[in-house]
């Protein structure tokens, strides 16, 4: 019996392969404890406004679906 290996190699931060629809975006700030999650118009940067502990927070969102709160 014969194994396949395939490699995937991604080049960049901004591959359209890795990039999560808007739902999937929206679950992930879900379960990290964000609500009232409302996506902030911004060009190629997803950036949003949502509420988590009670303090309403500035979110950027990658590709790959990686959260950092900005302030």
């Amino acid at each position: 019996m014969r194994s396949v290996i395939a490699i995937v190699v991604t080049v960049g931060t901004s591959s359209p392969v890795l990039a999560l629809t808007q739902g999937e975006i929206e679950a992930k700030l879900r379960a990290a404890g964000y609500s009232q999650i409302q996506e902030v118009p911004s060009g190629k940067i997803k950036t949003y406004r949502a509420i988590k502990e009670g303090t309403e927070r500035s979110l950027i969102v990658d590709s790959t679906g990686h959260i950092k709160e900005i302030r």
